[in-house]
């Protein structure tokens, strides 16, 4: 089991070192400056991922403080 868990480690690590190098498409939004268009939009994705669970955290916490 020790074996399989360290093999997918690695075979993990290689993975992520491979799909570092393929970057052209994200140096072609840098150099056309619209990669602060890219950045904003996805920071405004994840704002919103973390508000939606905040709120619904604090229904479910209001839930089962009315049961008990």
């Amino acid at each position: 089991m020790k074996k399989f868990i360290f093999s997918l480690f690695l075979a993990l690590i290689c993975f992520a070192g491979q799909a570092q190098a393929a970057v052209e498409m994200a140096d072609q939004f840098r150099a056309d400056g619209k990669i602060y268009v890219v950045i904003a939009i996805v920071a405004i994705i994840l704002t919103g991922i973390f508000i939606y669970l905040f709120r619904l955290d604090r229904k479910i916490t209001d839930l089962e403080k009315r049961i008990k």
